[in-house]
């Protein structure tokens, strides 16, 4: 089968980016020939760069680009931004094009609102109607589908964000000075609904409860977004009362970097307070960190099925689930055993591959004595 994926791809620095490259490695130990259809700026083998976001004849430039490729199957990887303005409306244009040439296509959606505003509630309902399957990560996005957009159950398939089965840097805490610290990290890009200044609001409760908690903060600016938060969050550290336990790592943080920072970890914290699956919470998972997250349901489904942390809905429960899994050490051990474990029987790359790849194989046309051969 010939699959075309339409995404972001690295270098290009955004979350379906990563995803998408992690996905395109898993399947390309399968017999099927992958081609990535990308904006400008992409680059790897079988990359074709057509588009950038805001082009006005995006839908087209992509169309353009996909047909000469000639899939059996394209996969759309879904976010707002990433189809122009609008809310990113041409995604509708290019789904009818690709239906013109009767081209299965499949979407991931990387983020259902549970109160959508009427546009994206007009957008999403439009693509789940004309789509021919649905991807999702979490089962409360299938029901949320089902019960806001109107989709039906047999048109949706649960297949969680997928996460590398790999060891932990060695050495990690050593070569970031960290050494003989408890740390608690936060990491992505500084925007207001990521609520890391909830975190260094609170921070001095949990060093008063535990003397040698340290608060790492890993980010930056995606372009020049949000910069007015960022330097609000910068005051923040530099007035709290405990800001010599607070550090802040700047950087672009390439995938050995972010390796690195990550390991040397001991809890992750995620207070989202808007959002759906977090790409970085099953980087998480990968090195049996434990996790904290905020009560938004993609959060309390992630932690629930996986077993690997503690959700909160308030400064208190913020503060507990920090302390708790820095002082309990059994209960650390088994959070961390069962994030592992999580990785390696329900979210790998290749489990997560197999389940996708079974997705298009309900589009695959098999004509009498036929079979697809590719050697990459």
């Amino acid at each position: 089968m010939r699959i075309a994926y339409i995404s972001t791809y690295p270098p290009i620095e955004c979350g379906l980016a990563t995803y998408t490259s992690f996905l395109v490695e898993a399947m390309s130990s399968t017999p099927n020939e992958l081609q990535i259809i990308s904006q400008y700026g992409a680059e790897g083998d079988n990359v074709h760069q057509a588009y950038s976001p805001m082009d006005g004849d995006l839908s087209k430039k992509i169309f353009d680009m996909t047909v000469k490729v000639t899939p059996d199957i394209v996969h759309l990887q879904h976010e707002y931004g990433l189809y122009g303005e609008i809310d990113g409306i041409a995604v509708l244009d290019l789904i009818y094009r690709f239906k013109s040439t009767a081209t299965p296509v499949v979407a991931t959606l990387h983020t259902v609102h549970s109160e959508p505003q009427f546009r994206i509630k007009m957008i999403l309902t439009t693509m789940c109607r004309e789509l021919d399957a649905i991807i999702v990560h979490q089962k409360s996005h299938s029901e949320l589908l089902q019960s806001v957009y109107g989709v039906p159950r047999s048109k949706i398939h649960v297949i969680p964000h997928g996460a590398r089965d790999i060891p932990p840097v060695e050495n990690a805490k050593v070569k970031l000075g960290l050494s003989g610290k408890k740390v608690a990290l936060l990491v992505g890009y500084f925007r207001p609904t990521k609520c890391f200044d909830r975190i260094v609001d609170i921070f001095p409760r949990v060093v008063e409860r535990c003397p040698d908690a340290w608060l790492v903060i890993s980010g930056k600016m995606r372009v020049l977004e949000f910069s007015e938060y960022r330097n609000e969050l910068f005051e923040k550290i530099a007035a709290s009362p405990v800001k010599e336990r607070i550090e802040v790592f700047r950087g672009q943080f390439p995938q050995k970097t972010f390796d690195t920072i990550v390991s040397a970890s001991d809890v992750m914290v995620f207070p989202y307070s808007a959002g759906a699956q977090s790409g970085v919470m099953a980087h998480a998972f990968s090195f049996g960190k434990p996790v904290v997250t905020s009560d938004l349901p993609a959060f309390v489904d992630a932690v629930d099925e996986s077993g690997a942390g503690l959700y909160a809905g308030s400064d208190d429960e913020y503060v507990d689930a920090i302390v708790k899994l820095f002082e309990d050490e059994k209960l650390y051990e088994r959070c961390s055993a069962k994030a592992l474990k999580h990785v390696k029987e329900k979210i790998s790359w290749d489990i997560v591959a197999r389940e996708t790849l079974n997705v298009y194989k309900r589009f695959d046309v098999n004509f009498p004595r036929s079979r697809y051969i590719y050697e990459g």
